[in-house]
């Protein structure tokens, strides 16, 4: 296989400051951007010499945990350097610690293969275990395999999770009958949490999300799903963060096998499905999880307090180490191979990237600030390692960043000197909104300052935008809906009772936002389930301060099928909204051209697509014949309206209407034409 640096850069030059061509600005960091390519080609040399290639090292699975042979034999590898002795114990030999004892290599893996029982695997399927460690200092210290790929927890017997041996007989394994669906050009992702979706007090399963989400997303016009919280984590109000078990996939919703069964159903839907991947910390559990896991504080993370997370109470990876990336590579090659995933989100990129982690850091977007003494330069290269690998090795994947820091060059290939992303996550687009419907009154919103926000994004680095995302949904914080109309979301959302001012601003706005991120903010959109119809409630998991309550640990998604409740209005309009990209295909066409910002009316006028876009949040103006410019002649009509009747609007504009150009020039725009646009609403025309 070709290195990076063999790799055609089209013309650029191949020693990671190609980067610089396509933004000058970085020409003072050239030196920093030929350190950091140098850095991940040493790597990949390094691992070329003595792994055989990126591709064997990140089949660490293969190698490590348990792994069952032809001939049936368990042969069982754990990297314990610290460690002196280990066993092998379990249900299959009574938890008896010097039955089966591990012998240890120069470099601290200890091994053990045990031979068949008549035949059979000797360890049954299901069976619990651990390895049991002495220490040098004489303690003993049980733990879990580190690669294990399935635990489950007994609340009743004690909060820790057990080490389950998964190894069903081939009848009862799950078979995949669809292949991965293309890379879609226009990104709509759904983010979605499994155990939460569904209307019950209760942690729904793989199979309820395969049989009523999986629809539901297709329908509403999503072409990509977000999974959340699937790693498994010892502590369900973590969201998922705080991962325990890295190979493990969450047994809360049901077994391995249903998982597969999900990606599988969305593959032959069309869906691409991405993993939320935590590889930006770990757990701080010791008996269930990596830390301490040999004894030493330093074996996966870094030893004091460069290993802890302050706020976050985790622990921190050492990505500077050997068997660490082999363990992270590893873990992303077996999330791609063994369930199918198309991708994934990484999540808490800026802690990954920064020594500080971006605790008590702002950023001015100040370019010293992404090429400092403040970088982490060996969690850079981990990440341009990741991306290489996954690209190299499944072309069709999906990487996304979330990134509060702005980081230039995260989503260029690794062969300019990028760090190799897909895509990024347009983290300031939500903190405008909560802070202007927090801040500031309708008439003093400042359409410029909109624009700007939603525009102002790196050239040739794709975004992804959204309105919210899980963040402002969780309890503390507030989703846009409730910002909108607070405790009326619980009393006027009846089609019973009169529209109240405060209902029909809140949903006129929740429609012009979405709408407007959707087609100005990025090269992708996201939305957290349940937000594309304004959900009534935050998000909480059960813990001590709610008394272990499921109250708001679930999706009311039923609220959309009341026919006598207005939510269904947002539900449908988020699914026309979603069918009109599809159809139009905006987010993969270039920046937006916008026309007009106009302060006084309240007005913004843009094209992307060849299709032209009109808002007017003026809370009390309509404006008959109003004069937009058009780049492209001709006759136009209406494709999308915020004011439709089935979306819950007032039915003020006529569908069969059509808007003819003038050729003039209006607003920089070659041609112009006349439009009805009443207050707080969203039209958008395309060419007959």
């Amino acid at each position: 296989m070709a290195t990076v640096a063999q790799q055609t850069t089209n013309g650029y030059p191949k020693d990671g400051s190609g980067v610089v061509k396509l933004d000058p600005w970085l020409s003072p960091f050239e030196g920093v951007l030929k350190r950091r390519f140098a850095l991940a080609q040493k790597w990949i040399n390094d691992i070329e010499k003595t792994e055989g290639g990126l591709d064997k090292f990140s089949k660490g699975t293969e190698k490590f945990g348990l792994n069952v042979d032809s001939e049936n034999n368990v042969v069982y590898r754990e990297w314990a350097p610290n460690a002196t002795e280990a066993y092998l114990i379990g249900d299959f030999n009574n938890w008896d610690r010097q039955s089966h004892p591990m012998k240890k290599n120069e470099f601290g893996v200890f091994e053990i293969t045990i031979p068949p029982k008549d035949g059979a695997v000797a360890i049954p399927h299901k069976s619990k275990l651990k390895i049991s460690l002495t220490l040098p200092n004489g303690e003993l210290a049980d733990r879990l395999p580190a690669w294990i790929k399935y635990v489950t927890q007994d609340i009743s017997v004690s909060p820790a999770y057990d080490a389950v041996f998964w190894n069903p007989p081939s009848s009862e394994r799950y078979q995949f009958k669809h292949s991965r669906p293309k890379k879609p050009q226009s990104l709509r992702i759904y983010e979605a949490h499994v155990g939460i979706s569904s209307p019950e007090l209760r942690v729904t399963t793989y199979k309820e999300f395969t049989k009523t989400m999986l629809p539901r997303i297709k329908d509403l016009g999503y072409n990509a799903i977000q999974l959340m919280a699937i790693m498994e984590h010892a502590y369900y109000a973590s969201f998922g963060y705080q991962v325990n078990n890295f190979f493990a996939a969450s047994s809360r919703y049901g077994p391995p096998e249903d998982l597969k069964e999900l990606v599988d159903t969305a593959h032959g839907m069309g869906l691409v499905v991405l993993l939320d991947v935590v590889h930006s910390h770990a757990s701080k559990n010791v008996l269930d999880g990596l830390n301490m896991f040999d004894g030493s504080d330093h074996q996966y993370f870094h030893g004091g307090a460069k290993g802890r997370h302050e706020l976050w109470d985790s622990r921190l990876f050492n990505y500077g180490h050997h068997e660490v990336l082999r363990f992270l590579l590893s873990n992303l090659r077996f999330w791609m191979d063994e369930y199918q995933f198309d991708g994934f989100r990484f999540d808490g990129v800026t802690s990954m990237i920064y020594l500080h982690h971006g605790i008590g850091t702002g950023f001015s977007g100040g370019y010293h600030e992404y090429f400092g003494a403040q970088v982490d330069e060996e969690g850079v290269v981990y990440l341009m390692l990741a991306n290489e690998m996954l690209h190299r090795l499944y072309p069709e994947c999906i990487t996304v960043a979330e990134d509060v820091s702005g980081m230039p060059a995260l989503c260029i290939p690794l062969s300019l000197g990028g760090v190799g992303f897909d895509y990024r996550l347009a983290m300031a687009i939500p903190d405008m909104w909560i802070k202007m419907l927090k801040e500031l009154k309708d008439e003093d919103w400042d359409m410029a300052d909109m624009c700007w926000t939603l525009t102002n994004r790196r050239h040739g680095e794709k975004t992804i935008a959204y309105a919210e995302s899980h963040d402002q949904a969780l309890v503390g914080d507030k989703s846009i809906l409730m910002h909108l109309c607070d405790a009326e979301l619980y009393t006027n959302m009846s089609t019973l009772t009169p529209l109240t001012p405060v209902i029909d601003r809140g949903m006129a706005l929740h429609k012009m936002i979405r709408l407007l991120t959707h087609g100005l903010g990025g090269e992708g959109y996201l939305n957290f389930e349940g937000n594309e119809f304004g959900h009534p409630e935050w998000l909480d998991f059960p813990r001590e301060g709610n008394n272990n309550s499921f109250w708001y640990a679930r999706r009311q998604l039923n609220l959309t099928e009341d026919k006598l409740l207005r939510y269904q209005f947002l539900n449908n309009f988020d699914r026309l909204m979603n069918k009109c990209e599809e159809r139009y295909g905006w987010l993969h066409a270039p920046q937006a051209f916008i026309s007009l910002k106009h302060e006084g009316d309240k007005v913004i006028v843009f094209e992307r697509a060849g299709v032209v876009f009109i808002f007017n949040f003026n809370p009390t103006e309509s404006f008959a014949d109003y004069r937009i410019g058009i780049e492209v002649a001709g006759t136009y009509r209406c494709v999308l309206n915020s004011d439709a009747n089935e979306v819950g609007g007032f039915g003020r504009i006529d569908d069969s209407t059509r808007y003819t150009t003038t050729p003039m020039e209006w607003n920089g725009r070659k041609n112009w034409a006349h439009v009805y646009i009443p207050c707080r609403t969203a039209i958008v025309l395309a060419l007959e």
